[in-house]
């Protein structure tokens, strides 16, 4: 190898991370935490409508509220948030089609529809702070907890990610251990190269002196140690083909996105922590049962039309409008957009995405299964199984999101009445978790494709419409801006939105501050 991009490229294509590798040689600086946003200026008597109260509307409001600017917050449901949602006993959904559910969880329970998780490096994590929001560490990576697949043969179905992890990097090892060992690599290599090179290979991926893969105990163990004479037995190692028939490999690609860390956070309580912690400070100044139903331009700004108390039609005006609501639902509003804005509003797609939650008597996956917290993975359309990392030990039992799906298998779980939706997460998650059957109690699902004021879980991007619609939108529509997790880079994620409401504001600020 000549170069240090030859070593990367060949590290990328034995399945390392090209990322990591840049990390750890000081080639690539570390994503640097977002700053406070403060505005030089006031915006005093400047009148703002923003449409949704989920966590853009909501920081919209917060930081221009700072500044002086008069905000209020249009919001069709009862609740802040928006996709940002908890769910507890008591909740009740009713989706499109009129099908309609009521929580009932074992107590202290609780499930996260939307997001769940945040990463240490999203600006989300600055809000936990400025608030004082209680938060606690989620197990977005657990190698304790099971890969699934359906293809492989049936002593080679559920396994542990420790052992199918350990196995695949022991013998990727192993090929490149006798690669280097036999001088088949690029030249040139020193001696000394080539030694560390072999040494870090045969220490990182279990090898003996011979250079093939064993398990030394990291992938698990048949007979765990103990005292005495019970010393431990390492497991035999997973059979690589196997696995790779299995399509086990699959599985490993969601964990080396820079947004699925490893040890990730959540609220102590529920996801909705952040949207009350805006609400309790923007009070009166948000209108929950308020559904938008005109949005016209006029000399002076914008008028919002909409259902408020009790059913009667009303309006407000305002110099500025922000509109955080998803694409899907504000295309089906009268509005006064240009027609280059409305034809790029048209062409995007949303994902569909859905999750069921099981509530079960006992906690059974950490008691007979020692999986304390962490994520599942199978190839069935329940795709994840979510254990919770909260409330361990709990003896009123606890709530699994049994199934987190997306797509098409999203689209097959969303046609399903709520009741079938619950026999098809018990059914399939029956072969990791057998104690299923005799330990379910209730279920509680979403589509977000069929949840009314969304009706989609998040933008889906195309490289077509990232390039040619995209810019249109992210200019203001006269007075008329868009805000939400859609107008970002980070699509699917809290900080998407969030990031998305603090452009709008200094662009907005800066505008005022112009005129």
């Amino acid at each position: 190898m000549r170069t240090r991009r030859d070593f990367i490229e060949r590290v990328a294509a034995y399945g390392g991370s090209a990322t990591a590798v840049l990390t750890a040689l000081d080639l690539l600086e570390p994503a640097s935490a977002s700053a406070p946003l403060a505005l030089e200026g006031s915006g005093r008597g400047t009148r703002v409508i923003i449409l949704g109260a989920g966590v853009a509307g909501l920081c919209s409001a917060y930081e221009l509220g700072k500044a002086g600017y008069d905000c209020t917050v249009l919001e069709a449901r009862e609740r802040p948030g928006g996709r940002v949602w908890t769910v507890r006993t008591g909740t009740r959904h009713v989706e499109s089609d009129g099908s309609a559910q009521t929580a009932a969880f074992p107590e202290g329970a609780y499930f996260n529809p939307g997001p769940a998780r945040v990463p240490q490096h999203h600006v989300t994590m600055d809000y936990y702070r400025e608030f004082g929001v209680p938060i606690e560490q989620f197990a977005n990576v657990n190698l304790n907890a099971y890969y699934f697949s359906s293809q492989g043969s049936a002593e080679l179905q559920r396994v542990r990610m420790r052992e199918a992890k350990y196995a695949i990097a022991g013998y990727t090892a192993e090929l490149l251990a006798k690669a280097v060992s036999q001088s088949a690599l690029d030249t040139p290599l020193t001696r000394e190269d080539k030694e560390k090179l072999l040494d870090f290979l045969a220490a990182n991926g279990g090898l003996n002196k011979a250079y093939a893969y064993v398990n030394d105990g990291a992938a698990g163990f048949s007979e765990l140690p103990a005292a005495g004479n019970q010393a431990g037995t390492p497991a035999d190692p997973l059979d690589l083909m196997s696995l790779i028939r299995g399509g086990f490999g699959a599985y490993f690609q969601n964990e080396r996105e820079f947004n699925q860390q490893p040890v990730m956070f959540q609220p102590v309580g529920g996801i909705d922590a952040l949207p009350y912690a805006f609400a309790r400070r923007l009070r009166e100044r948000v209108r929950y049962g308020c559904a938008v139903t005109e949005i016209r331009k006029t000399p002076g700004g914008v008028r919002v039309a909409y259902t408020g108390i009790r059913g009667r039609s009303e309006s407000i005006e305002g110099a500025y409008c922000i509109c955080t609501i998803p694409l899907p639902v504000l295309r089906t509003i009268p509005a006064d957009f240009s027609p280059n804005v409305r034809a790029s509003m048209n062409r995007v797609a949303y994902m569909d995405s859905a999750k069921i939650a099981l509530a079960f008597k006992r906690r059974f996956w950490e008691e007979d299964d020692r999986i304390m917290s962490g994520i599942s993975r199978t190839d069935q359309t329940i795709a994840q199984i979510w254990y919770p990392s909260y409330g361990f030990f709990g003896r009123s039992g606890g709530v699994l999101t049994g199934a987190y799906a997306t797509g098409a298998a999203a689209r097959t779980i969303g046609d399903l009445a709520p009741r079938d939706r619950s026999e098809l997460a018990l059914r399939q998650g029956a072969a990791i978790h057998p104690q299923y059957g005799d330990e379910f109690l209730s279920a509680f699902s979403v589509a977000w494709q069929k949840t009314p004021h969304n009706m989609g879980a998040w933008v889906a991007w195309t490289p077509e419409t990232r390039k040619n619609d995209y810019p249109v939108l992210s200019e203001p529509d006269g007075a008329i801006y868009l805000a939400g997790e859609h107008m970002s880079y980070i699509n699917a994620w809290q900080a998407g939105a969030l990031e998305s409401a603090r452009d709008v504001v200094r662009r907005l600020h800066a505008r005022v501050r112009a005129a």
